[in-house]
């Protein structure tokens, strides 16, 4: 029991953590807590079906499944890193030099917007998608480890990594940072700030892409409200491992997955949901910086 438990919160965790980088990467740069994110995770999880019932329709998933996947979820990625590009030139950069009180309402616009246009265009009635893998995986201490928390462990666990490599070692990942340290000094050596930006929002919008797919598979089940909920809880994962830390997003959402988990299991599935705002009232209380939330990594 308890070893099934902690693969389940592990694979929920991994799909908080996944959006949680969004939250952190955009706040490292901007300051910013861009609450329309959730609905980017809810877009993906709706292209997760569309794009994969007309792959369906074509027949291609008879043919290869682990194909039809990639080509989904690689759709899902280009269409919801334009729409985060899209998002910042439209209602971020015009504000940018406003109070941050402006950017945030802008921010709960534009949640309000898509998650309306989700609403108008898909109805409010639930979307089934039809289980694509066996319910039976790898047996481990008695705990059945499935295909889909297999695929949504092993690809988040390398999207991070790779995250961390492209941040750290890459030239646009050292402007990224140089960008959240000091954007005009960035800007005085020539760093494109704008690009710089642009591109933080488009790969979280990736990332929130990638995680509404994989709930899509795991689930199976998805609403247009599902982004809010979920861009809550991201939200919570972020703080507390410390918001603008990418190690700290990615603890915190592993950390929120089997908080959630254990809680509902051992304590009661009432309050499953209640239980990521416990732990974000908690930690505003005992660690407002979060776990790895030291002053010098308050940053991408």
């Amino acid at each position: 029991m308890f070893t099934q438990q902690l693969i389940n919160g592990l694979a929920l965790g991994a799909v908080y953590a996944l959006i949680a980088l969004g939250y952190t990467m955009v706040y490292g740069i901007l300051q910013l807590i861009n609450f329309a994110h959730g609905e980017v995770y809810m877009l993906g999880a709706y292209l997760g079906i569309i794009i994969f019932g007309m792959l369906t329709a074509l027949g291609l998933p008879a043919f290869s499944l682990s194909l039809s996947l990639l080509i989904t979820v690689l759709i899902s990625i280009a269409f919801c890193s334009l729409y985060g590009a899209a998002i910042e030139r439209v209602a971020y950069r015009p504000l940018r030099n406003a109070t941050k009180l402006a950017p945030l309402i802008s921010a709960v616009g534009m949640s309000i917007i898509l998650q309306n246009f989700i609403m108008l265009s898909q109805g409010k009635e639930y979307k089934n998608l039809p289980p694509q893998l066996p319910s039976e995986g790898v047996i481990i201490f008695d705990a059945n480890v499935s295909p889909a928390q297999i695929f949504i462990l092993s690809s988040s666990i390398l999207i991070m990594i790779v995250l961390h490599l492209f941040v750290s070692r890459t030239r646009l990942g050292k402007a990224m940072r140089a960008t959240s340290q000091d954007r005009m000094m960035a800007g005085l050596v020539g760093i494109n700030i704008n690009q710089v930006i642009s591109v933080t929002f488009m790969i979280g919008s990736g990332l929130a892409a990638v995680a509404g797919v994989m709930v899509t598979l795991y689930y199976g089940v998805v609403h247009f409200f599902m982004g809010y909920l979920a861009g809550i809880k991201a939200f919570t994962a972020a703080v507390l491992g410390g918001i603008g830390s990418i190690p700290g997003a990615m603890l915190g959402g592993f950390m929120l997955g089997l908080i959630e988990n254990f809680g509902a299991s051992y304590i009661s599935s009432v309050y499953k949901d209640a239980f990521a705002f416990v732990v974000l009232i908690v930690t505003l209380l005992i660690r407002p910086s979060g776990l790895l939330g030291r002053k010098e990594l308050d940053k991408v």
